[in-house]
């Protein structure tokens, strides 16, 4: 598959073909979908927690005389029928984290860099370089090249000035090539990835 490659200005810069077994897989949505729900859950934090009857504040005086009363048997108002008792089963903290082989996730990477090719929202960039960090005139490029939601992946490093004028543009990410990952992939309406970045992540799925 050949693409062409273009200049952040704009003009071109020649073309580059595209391994098909990367950029040319029929996407399945099953897999996306486990390998985003794999990223999702690892990511999220697990803090939630409630108080059990052994943490609330109370005294643990028997509330009433057991007999006599007419009423029924308790000891201890922390029991969870009463108006701020502990929690019965209550949620604690924990990772939500699972499972997911390395190639089952490499092949996620791979469906979703065939989503992308396949919708033609997928991006093929000379080189995410400036001389100096200026936002405003990465923005007005952004802006001519009809990115409005754009992940762009570069090679093994970003470029400083590039990454430090553009961490302030909405709707704009740069990453690494080891960043790359599904979630933010699909995240953005278009991929663009770097000559370096192609390299690197064609080494990375080999």
């Amino acid at each position: 598959m050949k693409i062409d490659v273009i200049k952040l200005d704009g003009g071109k810069a020649g073309s580059v073909d595209l391994g098909e077994a990367i950029f040319g897989l029929e996407p399945r949505a099953d897999i996306l979908h486990r390998v985003v729900r794999w990223q999702r859950n690892k990511a999220q934090q697990g803090t939630h927690a409630t108080l059990g009857r052994s943490e609330v504040s109370y005294s643990t005086k028997k509330i009433y005389k057991q007999k006599g009363t007419g009423g029924a048997r308790h000891g201890s108002r922390k029991a969870p029928i009463f108006r701020k008792g502990g929690v019965y089963k209550g949620p604690t903290p924990r990772s939500h984290a699972h499972d997911l082989t390395k190639k089952f996730r490499a092949l996620g990477l791979k469906h979703a860099l065939s989503a992308k090719a396949a919708e033609g929202n997928l991006v093929v960039l000379e080189a995410a370089a400036m001389d100096a960090p200026k936002t405003a005139m990465l923005a007005k490029q952004i802006k001519n090249l009809g990115w409005k939601r754009a992940l762009i992946i570069d090679g093994a490093q970003v470029d400083e000035n590039f990454a430090m004028a553009a961490r302030n543009i909405e709707g704009l990410d740069v990453l690494p090539s080891m960043g790359a990952n599904v979630y933010d992939i699909l995240k953005r309406d278009t991929l663009v990835i770097t000559k370096a970045g192609l390299e690197a992540l064609e080494a990375r799925l080999q």
